[in-house]
């Protein structure tokens, strides 16, 4: 189960990491996809840390199992959020957010069976 966790926590980590510094760096797609559905501007910055803090717990947790969870936790409610800012704007896009959800899930699962 932990090299099922490694690798899924690697991809997780790498696909906030994209995120996180395409949003610091107010990539078109990315930001535009935030604010199109209601996210304020001023949020931008907090969320991108969220994400990158995530990947930073992601891998640290590969180490430190508790670290882990924690980390694959709060990605799954930021998903969450993201998903339900999706729904409420009626932006039915919700595809890369829903896998990205779906991965945080794999990654709590699966850290929590290898603890």
């Amino acid at each position: 189960m932990f090299i099922a966790y490694a690798v899924v926590g690697i991809l997780l980590a790498v696909a906030l990491t994209g995120s996180a510094v395409g949003t610091f760096t107010r990539q078109e797609k990315i930001v535009g996809s935030m604010t199109g559905i209601g996210v304020p501007e001023s949020w931008l910055p907090r969320l991108a840390t969220l994400k990158a803090a995530g990947a930073v717990g992601l891998v640290v947790g590969l180490w430190v199992p508790l670290l882990g969870v924690a980390a694959a936790i709060g990605v799954v409610l930021y998903f969450i959020g993201a998903v339900l800012m999706h729904l409420r704007a009626k932006d039915y896009a919700i595809a890369p957010a829903a896998v990205l959800f779906l991965l945080a899930v794999a990654a709590l699962v699966l850290r929590l069976a290898s603890a």
